[in-house]
């Protein structure tokens, strides 16, 4: 089992707009993230921590300007809080391992997939491509991404 943590070393490497969405729970200008319209097949991880998050076979075009996914790839790895800020009551996910701010789960996804729509931060992520999930420590997610195509 990997050691997913969050390090001083880390926290270092983070770009300021990371750091912001990351440890300050920001989010990002809707439409601006870098993994908003990435549609290669991969596995998406905390950039503190590096714990895998969710698959791009789960993710989605949800027209909300974040990248959106139906389901963790690694429940465990994806805590759910109550989010009672800017007078609205939402459901905050963080890292359970990096407790890195990701974004907002919410009930309207695709019904046929479960029905939930994990808004993430583009920020809040770092891709690894199915090609180099196996030589970084990801070749147990390997079976829940979808065949390079």
């Amino acid at each position: 089992m990997a050691d997913y943590r969050k390090t001083d070393e880390a926290l270092a490497r983070l770009t300021p707009e990371q750091y912001r969405v990351t440890q300050q729970s920001g989010t990002e200008r809707p439409g601006t993230g870098e993994l908003l319209y990435n549609k290669e097949p991969g596995i998406y991880v905390d950039v503190v921590s590096g714990e895998p998050l969710f698959a791009s076979s789960d993710k989605y075009e949800s027209g909300c300007g974040w990248p959106s996914f139906t389901k963790p790839i690694e429940p465990a790895n994806v805590a759910e809080l109550t989010d009672r800020t800017h007078g609205m009551i939402r459901t905050e996910v963080r890292s359970a391992h990096g407790d890195s701010h990701l974004g907002h789960v919410f009930p309207d996804g695709p019904r046929d997939r479960g029905g939930l729509r994990y808004c993430i931060n583009s920020a809040s992520l770092r891709f690894v491509h199915r090609d180099d999930m196996a030589a970084e420590g990801y070749a147990a997610y390997l079976d829940q991404v979808e065949e390079v195509g």
